[in-house]
């Protein structure tokens, strides 16, 4: 299964401040803030939501087609990329603007404070899935994830027209969207990507209940962070698939991209969504592990190392089976 990953594509500047930012607020003073917090370090990563999601995917070996735009500071990240194994055929580039940007500072108390610029980000609403659609192989899958909401809303149509499932991974632009696109992008999803409170957020935007989001998609996961990952479907109990926990976490940023990563290899095996899920979370234990989305390491013997610590051997054992047979 070919699997179309659409959404941001950024870099990430991510800067340490040693202090707490809420020893410098002031209450009296909260409608005048104007403050500066000298970092101790930067650190400057690569990342974005889909192409995060598209390097563990090419990296899982399932040689996934990224769908974005990017600035003309692009050249040595699409050379990651492609060594990873991803597809950047779709990446359109812009001759006017930079790439989007992540700017982060986070204290000692682990709070933060960012702001993201869209950039290039705003073109993605002129990319077309038709060409990958109706080229040989076709899509199997169209993932639209968090990106200038016009694009979002046009993969999502455009999934629809063409007759490709789509996964809906709405998460942080839930804030951007009304109800009516809310409803849109998620309407016949055959699968949805929330945390806990981006399920609350989204009912409360969509007027829709839990049972009448369920009833609209195919399957509803809600990542719990260190709880695991709650797997729903219309008219079953939810299955809990319990976290893989990391060594020591480092930075949690990347954590929800890498576990659709993870899943999503697993769809295009066409393995059993608990399966898929375990394999997702391996992955996000390892992106917990490191600074940045992208800087993990990934080995094969590691990542079942972690599985069947997490949940046994016959876990492992048939995911070490079901990798070879896809590698095969």
């Amino acid at each position: 299964m070919r699997i179309a990953v659409t959404g941001s594509i950024a870099e990430d500047h991510l800067m340490a401040y040693p202090g707490r930012f809420t020893d410098q607020l002031l209450a009296d003073r909260l409608d005048q803030v104007s403050l500066s917090f000298l970092a101790d370090s930067l650190e400057i990563r690569r990342g974005g939501v889909a192409a995060n999601i598209a390097l563990g995917l090419g990296r899982l070996g399932a040689r996934p087609l990224l769908v974005g735009a990017v600035g003309a500071d692009f050249a040595e990240y699409r050379a990651w990329l492609e060594h990873a194994g991803v597809d950047t055929g779709l990446v359109l580039v812009s001759d006017s603007l930079h790439t989007a940007r992540f700017v982060c500072t986070t204290d000692a108390a682990q709070n933060q404070i960012a702001t993201f610029y869209a950039g290039a980000m705003s073109a993605a609403r002129d990319i077309s899935l038709a060409p990958a659609a109706r080229s040989e192989g076709g899509l199997g899958l169209v993932v639209v994830a968090p990106n200038d909401p016009e694009a979002m809303l046009r993969h999502t149509e455009e999934a629809r027209t063409l007759g490709v499932p789509f996964a809906a991974d709405p998460s942080q632009q839930l804030a951007r969207v009304s109800g009516a696109d809310a409803r849109a992008l998620v309407d016949g999803a055959r699968f949805l990507f929330t945390n806990e409170y981006e399920s609350a957020l989204l009912q409360r935007l969509t007027g829709w209940t839990e049972d009448e989001i369920l009833g609209r998609v195919g399957s509803w996961l809600t990542t719990l962070g260190a709880q695991g990952v709650r797997i729903a479907h219309a008219g079953l109990p939810p299955d809990l698939v319990p976290a893989v926990p990391p060594a020591a976490v480092a930075d949690p940023t990347g954590a929800g991209d890498a576990f659709r990563a993870g899943f999503l290899a697993g769809v295009a095996r066409h393995w059993p969504h608990r399966r898929a899920a375990q394999l997702g979370c391996a992955l996000a234990a390892l992106v917990l592990e490191s600074v940045g989305t992208q800087e993990y390491k990934l080995s094969a013997a590691d990542l079942l190392l972690r599985i069947e610590q997490a949940y046994g051997p016959a876990v492992a054992q048939d995911i070490a089976a079901r990798s070879a047979g896809a590698a095969a």
